[in-house]
């Protein structure tokens, strides 16, 4: 399967709480909510056309908690719902036992390489939505084969951002972009390594 990352970031590169104002108030952030009236029918579809292409679902523990309280109460009621709910999800973690979000499998121990055994099944996608400490640790090891950049022209100004300050250096190939009638672009790449650089 192809592990790929889907984030919404905003221009100076937040990717707290984009939903909802109480989505997530870590930290003390009360900006949340900011990427919703930036969205439009055509970013929403390519939302769900998103969710139906994965085979799996990896999450990191805080978002994986805050997605099963949230879609796991949805039954299947939109596309997102449907397939979160049916398709087999793997959350990282060393303190969660019980997940209840059925049909999860938590992943402890020697985590990279449990994800290349996932990575070698065949399939389509192994996605990964939000948990940005995951998707940094991911794109550390060399894991990542593609990610998913949702830019909405927002400003936020505070807030965790989806590329910490002392993330290493990686060079990034553009497989595809796409812009949006409110705003939105998107922006798909795939790691090429560390860049070479002149001089």
């Amino acid at each position: 399967m192809k592990l790929t990352t889907t984030s919404q970031v905003s221009v100076d590169g937040v990717m707290q709480g984009p939903g909802a104002f109480e989505e997530d108030r870590r930290g003390g952030f009360e900006r949340g909510g900011w990427a919703t009236g930036r969205f439009d029918s055509e970013v929403g579809a390519f939302i769900g056309e998103l969710y139906q292409r994965a085979d799996a679902f990896l999450f990191g523990r805080w978002t994986f908690e805050l997605f099963a309280s949230y879609w796991g109460a949805r039954a299947d009621s939109s596309p997102i719902a449907a397939a979160l709910n049916r398709r087999p999800k793997y959350v990282v973690s060393s303190t969660l036992s019980d997940p209840q979000w059925a049909p999860t499998t938590v992943l402890s121990g020697n985590v990279a390489a449990a994800i290349g055994e996932l990575k070698a099944k065949p399939g389509g996608e192994l996605q990964v939505h939000g948990s940005g400490v995951l998707v940094r640790w991911l794109l550390e090891n060399g894991l990542l084969d593609e990610i998913n950049l949702l830019i909405v022209p927002v400003l936020v100004g505070q807030g965790q951002r989806l590329f910490a300050e002392d993330s290493s250096v990686i060079a990034l190939d553009l497989v595809d972009s796409r812009a949006f009638p409110r705003g939105t672009t998107l922006q798909v790449y795939r790691p090429a390594g560390r860049p070479q650089h002149d001089g």
